[in-house]
């Protein structure tokens, strides 16, 4: 998936807004002023597993995970990693190079979105689950 297909298919979740808060080139994904993702085309640093001299600007998507899910898909995954700029138990970024099989980087994207759903106040999940 490429950057507009992640875009379009994180917005397509109920309730969602994105936001530019850390300027253009970083959108930020929200359920009911709940983060579950970031969108960001641009380097990554060499400190985070990705040279800054590869001359290509990479997209690369933020999601919320399961801490032992997390672990499992950055052992099977090359282009997972610990959250960048994120916590690196809970979050992984996946950058977008065409590894990750579409229909994981979807599972992925809706298990981002649930975790956050799930932490809601009861009456916000119920009116989330009513548009799912």
């Amino acid at each position: 998936m490429d950057h507009q297909q992640i875009r379009e298919y994180l917005l397509s979740k109920p309730f969602t807004v994105e936001s530019f808060p850390y300027g253009d080139g970083v959108s930020v994904f929200k359920v009911k002023h709940k983060m579950f993702a970031t969108l960001t085309l641009g380097k990554m640093s060499k400190d985070d597993n990705e040279s800054v001299d590869t001359g290509n600007d990479i997209c690369w998507v933020n999601l919320k995970c399961d801490p032992q899910e997390a672990t499992m898909l950055r052992n099977t995954f090359p282009s997972v990693i610990p959250g960048y700029h994120m916590s690196k138990v809970h979050w992984n970024t996946v950058k977008l190079d065409g590894t990750v099989p579409e229909g994981e980087m979807r599972r992925m994207m809706d298990n981002s979105f649930n975790l956050v759903v799930s932490n809601m106040v009861t009456q916000d999940q119920q009116s989330i689950l009513l548009h799912l």
